[in-house]
This record gives structure tokens, sequence and C-alpha cells, in this order.
């Protein structure tokens, strides 16, 4: 035997041995697996979920009788249960009016009274329309059914002619298929800021 023969005949049983010293090296070498991983979620919001059911960015849309287009969105959704109402959390709604122009609502939460055709927006209450004017409050009841809402507390609004503060205030429609209107009312104050002229 030569020894070209003698040499491949070596390697014929060393190389498999040393596969097989590389591939068992690499299972030793390799990290182990975790098996006490965290998931993923708080335990505050694990006990929430726990707590009762919900949904998860519920949306509501829908077409009032004179055509204004609206979109009600939340972040999360409680059915109600004992007398109580269904709940929102992070509840904004964005009505499209059939006569041109937009008003978006938004609040930290909400609740929905079937029964009474009213839908409640609480808690740092934001209502925008398209020309610009930004009222705040605390409360509104707005219909489920048409474009009516109501604020029974303070509101302050900014926008192109200056801010205005009132005790209480109105939204809706004058006349059936009219345009949306907003009513101020109960102390209304008024600081005009006339804007400057372009020169």
């Amino acid at each position: 035997m030569d020894s070209h023969s003698r040499a491949v005949a070596y390697l014929k049983v060393l190389l498999p041995l040393a596969a097989l010293v590389l591939m068992s090296t690499l299972f030793l070498i390799s990290r182990g697996v975790n098996t006490d991983a965290v998931i993923p979620f708080a335990q505050k919001e694990i006990e929430d979920r726990m707590k009762g059911q919900q949904v998860t960015a519920p949306f509501f849309s829908g077409t009032t009788a004179g055509g204004d287009e609206i979109m009600v969105t939340a972040s999360l959704a409680r059915p109600g249960r004992d007398g109580a109402p269904a709940v929102a959390s992070d509840l904004s709604a964005d009505i499209q009016l059939a006569q041109g122009g937009r008003i978006t609502l938004a609040s930290e939460t909400g609740a929905i009274h079937p029964d009474q055709d009213m839908a409640r927006f609480a808690g740092n209450v934001t209502i925008t329309t398209a020309d610009g004017l930004v009222v705040e409050t605390e409360e509104l009841n707005t219909a489920l059914s048409g474009l009516e809402a109501d604020s029974p507390g303070p509101v302050r609004a900014t926008g192109a002619i200056g801010e205005l503060t009132a005790g209480n205030m109105h939204i809706g429609v004058k006349t059936e298929g009219g345009p949306v209107h907003m009513l101020f009312k109960n102390g209304v104050k008024l600081l005009y800021d006339p804007q400057q002229p372009e020169r």
C-alpha cells in the first residue's frame, strides 16, 4: 500500500470523527434555553384583562337622517352590566357634515346610554371644527340618532376671532337639513384678537 492510499484511508476515518467532535462542541457550547421567559405584559394589564370582558380598538360608523357621516373609535371598551352603561377609553368621533365641513370630538372616557339615545364624552373633551375653532370642556352629551350635543358645564373656545368662555354650549341644527350651529350660553365672554393685516 503506497503512501497516498494510506493517507486516504486515514482521512476516511479522521474526517468523520472530526465532524462529530465539531458538532458535539456546538451543542455543548450553545446557550441553554431560558424556560422562565417573561410574558411581554405588565402585571396591571394582565389583572385588568382578567377582571372582565373587553374589546380592543372598537369602532362604530353610520349616517344620520340628514346625511352626516359619523365614525366613533376608542382604544378600549367594556360592556355595561348591573344597570351600568358600556364604557370606553380614549373615545373619539369624526363627523363629516353633509353640507361640507368636519367636526372631531375626543375625550379620555365615554359611556353609551342607548335607552336615553345618548353618548357621554367625559374628561378633557376637545371639539375641533374644520374652520379651526377648538372647544374644550369636561363633559359633552351627544344624541345617538342625530347631530345634537350639549355641554352642561363651562366651555372654553379658541379660534380665529379670539378666546371665548361660556357657562355651557349647545350643538345642533335650527331647521331640519340646515347647517350645524354652536350656541354658547350663560355668561359668554369673548376676548377679541383681530388678526394683523399683512404688509
